[in-house]
């Protein structure tokens, strides 16, 4: 590649891609660390299987402080849901010290813990992954906070490949919607819609 012009590389990249070729993109990998996540969204995110995956464990983590949780925008909006979720929340922690103050392994008592808890994950994609990634996460049918993520992503690794991820984000970018009738009803988007 080092000897390839410019041209030349998008000229093989969009043949491979064009003709349905991507087992050569599963040569490529990306490695993220993420951090400021909920548990929530970590377990969409490793429905994505052909990926690794390192996560902050709870396991061998002991709490002795009360640790962040992740908000929903529909809750922080709603004075009343949100005092009902940091309720919540407080129990389960308060629950889950309890827990571990009566002798209860950290691996047990991180039962009580809510999906809302803060954490961090550590994921390295191939390219064929993270496009097949994009194009379900990016949706504006996404749950929010993994569709903030994949916007994210694609922010950061666009620039990098651009001959690679020029169309890379929702099918909408490309033609037709995929979700048929589940459809946003928003046709044919030039760049992923941000919040």
């Amino acid at each position: 590649m080092e000897t390839m012009s410019e041209d030349a590389v998008h000229r093989i990249l969009k043949i491979l891609m064009s003709s349905g070729h991507l087992s050569a993109l599963e040569h490529a990998t990306y490695t993220f660390a993420i951090d400021g996540v909920s548990r929530a969204l970590t377990h969409q995110l490793v429905r994505h299987r052909v990926a690794s995956y390192n996560q902050q464990s709870q396991r061998y983590v002991s709490y002795a402080e009360e640790p962040e949780f992740i908000v929903p925008p529909t809750v922080a909006q709603d004075p009343a849901a949100l005092s009902r979720f940091n309720e919540a929340n407080k129990a389960a922690f308060a629950g889950y010290r309890a827990l571990i103050e009566a002798g209860i392994p950290a691996e047990d008592a991180r039962y009580v813990l809510p999906n809302a808890m803060e954490t961090k994950i550590v994921v390295t994609m191939n390219v064929r992954e993270l496009l097949h990634f994009f194009e379900l996460r990016c949706c504006n049918r996404a749950q929010w906070e993994i569709r903030d993520l994949a916007l994210s992503m694609l922010d950061l690794v666009e620039p990098t490949a651009p001959y690679v991820f020029v169309d890379a984000g929702a099918s909408c970018r490309r033609g037709p919607c995929r979700e048929n009738k589940m459809t946003c009803g928003d046709p044919y988007p030039k760049a992923p819609i941000r919040d």
